[in-house]
């Protein structure tokens, strides 16, 4: 039998007959499980005949029983039993154009050892006690969304966790966790309540392949390498070789983070596979993945495939897998890797299923608004790019790169300063950021809820790494690091931080850690008490930050709370109208100066009693109620935020700059 080119599957599956004939939007795939028995149904349009494989185990032992599938409609295939299949292993025989494949199930919920074999589960059975009752905490007055790592966050012995529970889902059922157990500094859960962030962001918690499951416990990565979408990963499980206890320890994860006060952020990573021989390759060849007109496959992930999220089975599948994350692990939000390689209708359909499900906005949808390469999307679809925010809903987020670079310098040219650090001609940028780049029209942001305004993130050095490549006086670098952190933290828009920003966290100058030793990447508990006092920084940042309702404000008209903007070389300055009702800040206007250059700016005040909220060296003067009149001074390399109590406000919406 003569096999298909890459360039004739893609016309193959763009033909009208395939699209009548080949596309079920509302077979229910996978395997489902209970008492009353187990269905599996696998979309293979392709295939000339499929077998399912049960096993008794995940990885070695042989079949002990083979069953022909049926062949639906719409190239769906069934096998269906009164047996209740539970924790039963599984794969598929496929004959696809002559040839024999064997494949796990891409639509699979559970798995065995390092996912090569599907597993059929009754979720209801993995559910932790208290599961029924989980909620989400209520929303604070602002999100503050905190990146961390599963095993980075527990691995350092000086944490406190216990031995057998470090870098695992079970490090986070530990409340009371302590500095070598000390029981005076806390760490874990208890530091993060005392940081103040009102979210955890989870980087990748699916079933990744650049781990072996079964290795040594030290071995690290990322996990931006996907095997099993709706899996769990193993190695951060107690038993990786059953897949039911994954499941649970990761409900368990996140029930302790929801009752400690957390929403619980997902990164996803639908833009790619770990290769492109994966279980949707070998179910469907070539259909998942975009090619361009010559058959060339796209590689717009610099990880050698993009999905192709526009095709009609992988926007359901990409959707369908979202929200049975949302139902079935109570998840809060979703943090898209590449957002920019998915298509603006697919993320658009995101939100609106995710806004009727459960309200407007509840489930936060953000990401990166950008891809590595070009990519071969088909035509009439539009990549999710920061040039396309305006198409997107409002309430769908992305990484501010331009808020980033203003403040630090660019993420590439290590020796390329930014405002804080020496650079000149940020003033304005830097005065934008603020605004959340609202009031800009290329790109056109539709609100601050579309803006995530950080400095630092898991892609790229720490801000101390970056800061410390043009910033050589160990005292200038501090100075420099308030500043930076004053400055997105009173920006509009969604407030995002690297775990470990807040002491000072390096990788020793490492710009991508993804697979460096998880001595370089873990949570260094003891740097984050020898830096208490720039935590306790942070610390009063966040808290001032919720009680200013002109930052906090996500609508379409927030940006033009900030008046009477001005600058000068290295120093840049304006009001805020901070008045809400509801709110109940005691403070009416605020004014703000970022002085990042080497000379102390005088302020002169004008009418009225101001108050200084916090400075370069205390932010929670506001605590204190400092008051001034007429003139005060900017240190050097610092931040001087105002509050007065009565509207100072210009009601000029107009820049001064």
């Amino acid at each position: 039998m003569k096999k298909r080119t890459i360039k004739q599957w893609k016309e193959y599956y763009s033909s009208p007959e395939f699209q009548e004939n080949c596309i079920d939007e509302n077979a229910d795939l996978g395997a489902i499980c209970g008492e009353e028995g187990t269905s599996f149904l696998l979309w293979s349009p392709c295939a000339e005949s499929v077998t399912i494989n049960l096993y008794q185990d995940g990885s070695t032992s042989e079949a002990f029983a083979t069953y022909p599938m049926e062949r639906m409609e719409k190239g769906v295939w069934r096998y269906q039993t009164d047996e209740n299949l539970n924790r039963t292993y599984y794969d598929f025989t496929l004959l696809i154009e002559g040839e024999t494949v064997i494949s796990a199930d891409p639509y699979a919920k559970a798995c065995g050892v390092n996912g090569r074999r599907s597993m059929a589960v009754d979720l209801s059975q993995t559910n932790p006690k208290g599961w029924e009752q989980d909620r989400a905490p209520e929303y604070d007055r602002e999100r503050i969304i905190y990146e961390l790592h599963v095993k980075e966050f527990s691995w350092d012995p000086a944490g406190g966790f216990p031995k057998e529970d470090r870098g695992r889902y079970r490090a986070f059922l530990h409340t009371d966790t302590t500095l070598n157990g000390d029981g005076i500094h806390p760490t874990g859960i208890p530091y993060l309540k005392e940081l103040g962030i009102t979210h955890v962001q989870l980087m990748p918690v699916y079933d990744y392949g650049s781990v072996d499951e079964a290795g040594k416990a030290d071995q690290f990565n990322w996990g931006y390498d996907p095997i099993n979408y709706n899996v769990p990963e193993g190695s951060y499980s107690s038993d990786p070789e059953h897949g039911e206890v994954r499941i649970r320890e990761l409900k368990e994860l996140i029930l302790s983070l929801h009752r400690a006060g957390f929403r619980v952020i997902m990164d996803v990573v639908y833009n790619h596979t770990y290769s492109r021989d994966s279980w949707f390759q070998r179910t469907a060849p070539w259909y998942f993945y975009r090619a361009d007109g010559r058959g060339i496959p796209s590689n717009g992930s610099a990880c050698g495939n993009d999905v192709a999220s526009e095709r009609a089975m992988c926007s359901k599948y990409i959707l369908e897998s979202i929200l049975y994350w949302t139902e079935e692990y109570h998840i809060d939000g979703f943090r898209f890797d590449l957002m920019g390689l998915l298509d603006v209708e697919l993320m658009n359909r995101i939100r609106r299923e995710l806004d009727v499900r459960y309200g407007k906005g509840e489930k936060m949808v953000f990401g990166e608004p950008w891809a590595a390469a070009k990519t071969a999307m088909e035509s009439g679809a539009y990549q999710a790019l920061k040039k396309n925010m305006h198409q997107l809903d409002e309430n769908i987020g992305m990484f501010s790169d331009d808020t980033r670079d203003a403040i630090k310098g660019s993420v590439f040219e290590l020796d390329e300063p930014g405002f804080v650090n020496g650079g000149e001609g940020f003033e304005d940028a830097v005065l934008s950021c603020v605004q959340a780049w609202c009031h800009k029209r290329t790109p056109k942001i539709k609100a601050p809820s579309q803006i995530i305004t950080y400095v630092s993130s898991h892609d790229n050095q720490t801000l101390r790494d970056k800061l410390a490549e043009t910033i050589f006086d160990e005292a200038l670098l501090e100075k420099a690091y308030r500043l930076a952190a004053g400055i997105y933290m009173t920006c509009q828009g969604n407030l995002f931080f690297l775990s470990g920003e807040e002491f000072a966290r390096t990788k020793d100058g490492i710009a991508d850690s993804y697979n460096s030793p998880i001595a370089i990447n873990r949570l260094d508990w003891t740097k984050a008490w020898k830096e208490k006092e720039l935590v306790e920084y942070y610390q009063g940042l966040i808290s001032l930050r919720k009680q200013l309702p002109g930052l906090c404000d996500k609508s379409k008209e927030a940006w033009k709370r900030v008046r009477r903007q001005w600058k000068k070389e290295g120093i840049v300055g304006f009001d805020l109208d901070n008045s809400s009702p509801s709110f109940g800040s005691p403070w009416k206007t605020l004014r703000i100066v970022y002085n990042s250059s080497k000379k102390a700016e005088e302020i002169a005040l004008g009418r009225g009693e101001w108050e200084i909220l916090a400075d370069g060296k205390s932010s929670m003067l506001w605590k204190a109620q400092v008051k001034v009149t007429e003139n005060v001074k900017v240190e050097p390399v610092s931040i001087l935020i105002l509050g007065n109590r009565a509207d100072q406000s210009n009601k000029k919406v107009e820049t001064e700059r």
